[in-house]
C-alpha cells in the first residue's frame, strides 16, 4: 500500500508564510530540500519550506545552497535547486531515491496547483526520454501536470513489503501540441519530469542518497522501534562504522533521544551535569547525586516523583570505542542505567575493551532482564489457561499455551552458567527469539478471552 502522507513531499512558497505557493519539492535529507530551479527563479531567493502533509512539523525557511543553483542553461536543462534549510527537521522522514526506470510503470503526482493549495493528485505512466527529460503519459489531458506541480516528486510504489514509495524524478513542465493553456485545450498534452539518475549526475547528494548505500531503511525501522519503547529489550547495541548510508540513519533518528553522549567529545562530567539538571533532582540532592553518578557507590533513595515511566527516558551512546576512557564510562552508564534509561550504544568498530565491557555490564543484564519478564508472562498465560479449563467452552478457552516456561526456565539458567560473555549473548538472543514464538503462537491461536491478557511480544534485538 502506498503512504497517504509523507513528511517528505513539501510545499514552497515565496518570501514568508503569507508568500505565494511557488510549487513543490522533496525532502532529501533533515536539512536539504530538492525541487526545481524555475520554482525559486532567483538563486538569491527566500522560499518557505511547509510539511503540508504532517502539520506537526514547523514550516522553516530556506535558501538555495551552495552548489545547488542550476538552473538549465543551454542544451543541458537541468531546472533544477537544491535548498538549505534554515534548521534542520530530523523529525521529518526523507524520501527514498531511485535510479532506475521502466517503460510503463505507473507514477503517482502530488502538486499545489491554483485552487487546490491543499494538496492535489494525479496519475499516470513513464512513457520515454524527452532529451533530458523523461515524458510521463496520462489517460486524458485533464491527468496533465498544470502551474503548481513544479519540483514534485514523481514516485512510483516501493519493491517488498513494507519498502517507502520511492521518488525516480520531480516534476519541470508540460507541453501540448497546439501550444494552449490550459492543457485541456490541446489535442494530446504530456507532462514530463527531470529524473533522479539525471540529478545524480550534477547533484553530489543526490548521487550518494540514491545509490546502494544511501539509507538503511531496516536500521531505521528497528531503531523508531526501540526509541518508541514496549518490546525490546532495554539497552540496545549497534555497530555503525562512520560515513555511509548507516551512519546517516543513525544521525537522522538521534533526535528521538532524550540524551546524547559522544564518545571522545563528551566528557564524564559533561554528561553528569547535564543529567543532574534533566532529572530536576531537588537543588540539595544535586551534588549527592552527581558524585555518586561519578564515582559509584550506594545509590542515593529515589524521590518518589523520579522513577520514570514503563518505556523509561532514552540515553543514546555514540562511540562507546572512541571514548577517551571507556573502562570509566561503562560503570557510570550502568548506573544511569539504574534510574530507568533505557540506553542504545553505538560503537564505531566491533573490537575494543569498552565493547566487551559493555556487552557484560550492560547488555546481557537487559536480556536477561527481559527474557525473566517473558517467561513470567508464559507462565500467566499457562496459569490463566489451567484455571479456566473446564469452567468455559473449549471453542471459547483455545488451546493449551504452546509455551513451556519450566524448560524455558531451565534454559535461561543455562545461559546464566555460561562463562562466555559472547556465547551468554547468543544464548539469551536465542531465547528472547523462542518466548517471543511461544506467545505469538499463544496469542495466534486465540488464546483465552481474559481480561487483562497481556499480548505484548517478545524480540532479541537485532
Amino acid at each position: 500500500m502506498g503512504e497517504l502522507r509523507a513528511d517528505w513531499r513539501l510545499r514552497l512558497r515565496r518570501d514568508d508564510p503569507h508568500g505565494e505557493v511557488r510549487g513543490a519539492g522533496v525532502l532529501l535529507t533533515q536539512d536539504r530540500a530538492l525541487t526545481c530551479a524555475h520554482v525559486v527563479r532567483d538563486p538569491d531567493a527566500r522560499m518557505w519550506v511547509e510539511f503540508a502533509e504532517n502539520p506537526g512539523i514547523a514550516p522553516v525557511g530556506a535558501r538555495v545552497a551552495e552548489g545547488g543553483w542550476l538552473p538549465g542553461l543551454g542544451a543541458t536543462r537541468e531546472d533544477i535547486a537544491v535548498l538549505a534549510l534554515d534548521s534542520p527537521r530530523p523529525q521529518a522522514t526523507p524520501a527514498s531515491l531511485r535510479r532506475s526506470l521502466e517503460r510503463g510503470r505507473q507514477v503517482w503526482i502530488g502538486g499545489y496547483s491554483w485552487n487546490f493549495a491543499d494538496g492535489m493528485w494525479l496519475t499516470g505512466e513513464i512513457e520515454g526520454a524527452h532529451g533530458a527529460w523523461i515524458q510521463l503519459g496520462a489517460e486524458r489531458n485533464e491527468e496533465v501536470v498544470r502551474p503548481g506541480f513544479s519540483g514534485a516528486a514523481v514516485q512510483v510504489r516501493g519493491e517488498g513489503d513494507g519498502a517507502p514509495e520511492q521518488v525516480v524524478g520531480i516534476v519541470v513542465a508540460w507541453r501540448g501540441d497546439l501550444d494552449l493553456t490550459p492543457a485541456t485545450e490541446n489535442a494530446l498534452a504530456f507532462s514530463y519530469m527531470v529524473p533522479i539518475d539525471r540529478i545524480a549526475e550534477l547533484v553530489p547528494l543526490v548521487a550518494k542518497l540514491s545509490g546502494p548505500d544511501g539509507w538503511d531503511q531496516g536500521l531505521a525501522r528497528r531503531l523508531r522501534n526501540w526509541f518508541a519503547g514496549g518490546e525490546q529489550p532495554a539497552v540496545r547495541f549497534s555497530v555503525v562504522p562512520r560515513g555511509g548510508g548507516r551512519d546517516r540513519t543513525l544521525r537522522h533518528q538521534l533526535h528521538r533521544a532524550h540524551l546524547v553522549y559522544r564518545g571522545g567529545r563528551t566528557t564524564p562530567e559533561e554528561f553528569v551535569d547535564e543529567l543532574v539538571i534533566r532529572l530536576r533532582l531537588p537543588q540539595h540532592r544535586l551534588r549527592t547525586y552527581r558524585d555518586w553518578l561519578l564515582a559509584g557507590g550506594t545509590q542515593p533513595e529515589e524521590p518518589q516523583d523520579l522513577r520514570p515511566g514503563p518505556s523509561g527516558p532514552t540515553l543514546a551512546v555514540i562511540g562507546l570505542d572512541e571514548d577517551r576512557q571507556p573502562r570509566r564510562l561503562v560503570p557510570l552508564l550502568a548506573r544511569v542505567r539504574a534510574l530507568g534509561f533505557r540506553l542504545l550504544i553505538i560503537a564505531r568498530d566491533g573490537g575494543g575493551e569498552g565493547v566487551t565491557e559493555a556487552a557484560r555490564h550492560l547488555l546481557l543484564p537487559a536480556l536477561d532482564e527481559r527474557a525473566t519478564l517473558l517467561i513470567r508472562r508464559v507462565e500467566d498465560s499457562e496459569r490463566n489457561w489451567a484455571g479456566l479449563n473446564g469452567m468455559v467452552e473449549s471453542a471459547s478457552l483455545g488451546p493449551p499455551p504452546p509455551g513451556d516456561s519450566a524448560g524455558r526456565r531451565r534454559q535461561l539458567a543455562r545461559a546464566r552458567a555460561l562463562t562466555d560473555t559472547h556465547e551468554q549473548l547468543r544464548s539469551l538472543r536465542a531465547l528472547l527469539r523462542e518466548l517471543g514464538a511461544d506467545l505469538d503462537r499463544h496469542d495466534g491461536a486465540g488464546g483465552a478471552d481474559v481480561p487483562g491478557q497481556c499480548t505484548d511480544r517478545g524480540r532479541a534485538e537485532r
